[in-house]
């Protein structure tokens, strides 16, 4: 039986062929050309007897077009996040033993490929890996059974978890976001155009940005992040951006907090956004209500919400029918939510496991997040159950992870890092009595090189002193007081990020006096 969001693109391709589905750059695809695209490409995806596969790519119409013909060939699909370090993508490449990569466009190969099919679509191939080789016909011929996607999020370590996805939880918020999102009765005609601003292999943009503007039968515009201003996971051109949002008049966007903030602070020094712009969704980490409410003040209509990937992306949304600043919004139609002991619980959508691990089939899923319902029934979040860093642009990040690669630095004997809801993690770190600044500089850098751009450490605090049970800065154990220690050092942190939201001519700017002694409570940048 053919899913929802398919048999919705079929019939505005008999009802309505010349109405555009996708632009991209330098050329569109009608609802009639889309349909004809997917029929082709799983024709062949069938014909190439794969049952799953990663998916590669930028942003782009062919992006979407794989997407959706590995959907209609019943194939288990992998997006592969383009942010994600070498090491990343090999951990999902063996985890999920993707033999073969459908890959859209000119771009570099994320393995060593055995050998490379052409699709009959141009800019999309299907690449054999050659450290899968051994696999029958080179490819995997088994679908895992009753799992359309598998979503690996940026993870909270080096080695993120696959969350499994069956086609019945995609189109269960997909139905409920359309029906959220589209409830205002001019909605239907102010909302005819979505631009993919943040990566479509994150599962909110592919879900929020791409089925159900389909669903609706509306224009999507996807082009690769670099044409809008966005590269790797963490840089933002807002001069590139808004003008790019000029150009294109998208009606809606998924923003995360960070590219709002700098949407503000462009608005605030006079720069301004089209006035196709009817709804902004934020997500993806904590969005603070002042920024929010300077939005509304300069009329960007911004909505937040919150999800994770193992409630198929979105739990709740606000929306111009119902709206409260500093809520995530009402949960979705198709969600309850019960807060247990302070933490938030939800039901309806839940994930069917983690791949490659035994799936306790539990009714509620345990989101690790903190928070509240209020009595009109808006959902607030007040914190992480569990030590988690939610960067400003929605990356997932351990602190402990980054933390342990630190202190493996002969230069370094305590270290914490912080981050949360900020563009880049920070360190406070205590050297070594020997350390030089310049040895702790090259530790850094060499350390950084390791990992993906998100959780690299730009900017370190020296510590005043060492982080004993004594100053209680540590536990009797050993663990690191989080609270404490960020309570020490709270001014000194607040002059790391107090000016990461100010435009410069070509992105955020980041930029802070530098010192260049280990001087207790100085202030390094690594760029």
């Amino acid at each position: 039986m053919m899913n929802k969001i398919l048999a919705a693109i079929y019939h505005y391709a008999g009802a309505t062929p010349e109405k555009i589905a996708l632009t991209g750059h330098n050329v569109q695809l009608t609802y009639a050309q889309l349909a004809t695209q997917i029929n082709q490409l799983a024709d062949w995806l069938v014909a190439q007897n794969i049952g799953r596969a990663g998916l590669w790519g930028e942003n782009s119409i062919e992006w979407i077009v794989a997407d959706l013909a590995a959907w209609q060939a019943n194939i288990t699909l992998v997006p592969l996040p383009r942010f994600f370090s070498a090491t990343q993508l090999q951990h999902v490449i063996t985890d999920a033993q993707l033999s073969g990569l459908l890959v859209c466009g000119d771009i570099t190969p994320v393995a060593e490929v055995n050998d490379r099919r052409h699709s009959p679509l141009a800019n999309i191939f299907l690449d054999s890996l050659a450290s899968q080789h051994s696999l029958k016909n080179g490819y995997s011929t088994t679908a895992i059974a009753d799992i359309a996607k598998i979503t690996f999020t940026s993870g909270t370590t080096g080695s993120p978890k696959g969350v499994c996805l069956s086609t019945a939880a995609l189109e269960n918020v997909t139905l409920a976001l359309a029906e959220r999102i589209y409830a205002a009765p001019d909605a239907d005609k102010k909302l005819n155009c979505h631009l993919n601003l943040l990566p479509l292999s994150t599962l909110l943009e592919n879900i929020a940005g791409v089925y159900v503007p389909l669903y609706l039968g509306k224009r999507i515009i996807a082009v690769p992040g670099v044409q809008l201003g966005l590269t790797g996971s963490s840089q933002l051109s807002l001069p590139t951006l808004l003008q790019k949002l000029h150009e294109y008049e998208p009606s809606s966007l998924i923003l995360l907090p960070q590219i709002l903030q700098g949407l503000v602070a462009a608005s605030l020094q006079g720069f301004s956004l089209p006035d196709s712009l009817h709804f902004v969704a934020v997500g993806g980490a904590k969005t603070s209500a002042s920024l929010i409410a300077q939005a509304r003040a300069r009329s960007i209509p911004v909505y937040e919400g919150y999800g994770l990937s193992e409630c198929a992306s979105v739990v709740s949304l606000n929306s111009p029918l119902e709206n409260k600043i500093g809520s995530v919004g009402k949960p979705l139609s198709h969600v309850q939510v019960r807060i247990e002991n302070g933490v938030i619980f939800t039901r309806g959508n839940g994930f069917s496991g983690y791949l490659n691990s035994q799936h306790e089939n539990n009714e509620w899923v345990n989101t690790g997040d903190l928070g509240y319902l209020d009595s009109d029934g808006f959902l607030f979040i007040t914190g992480r159950e569990k030590n988690c860093l939610i960067s400003s642009f929605g990356r997932n990040i351990s602190p402990e992870w980054i933390e342990a690669e630190l202190t493996l630095s002969p230069a370094i004997t305590q270290v914490m890092v912080v981050g949360d809801a900020q563009p880049f993690c920070s360190a406070i770190i205590m050297p070594t009595p020997t350390s030089s600044t310049d040895q702790l500089f090259a530790e850094i850098a060499r350390i950084n090189q390791t990992l993906p751009d998100y959780a690299q450490v730009k900017k370190f605090i020296i510590a005043r002193e060492a982080f004993t049970p004594v100053n209680q800065l540590l536990t009797d154990n050993g663990r690191l007081r989080r609270t404490a220690i960020q309570a020490v050092y709270a001014e000194l942190i607040d002059t790391v990020y107090s000016t990461a939201s100010e435009l410069s001519s070509s992105q955020l700017s980041t930029s802070y006096p530098s010192t260049s002694s280990t001087t207790a409570g100085a202030i390094h940048e690594l760029f």
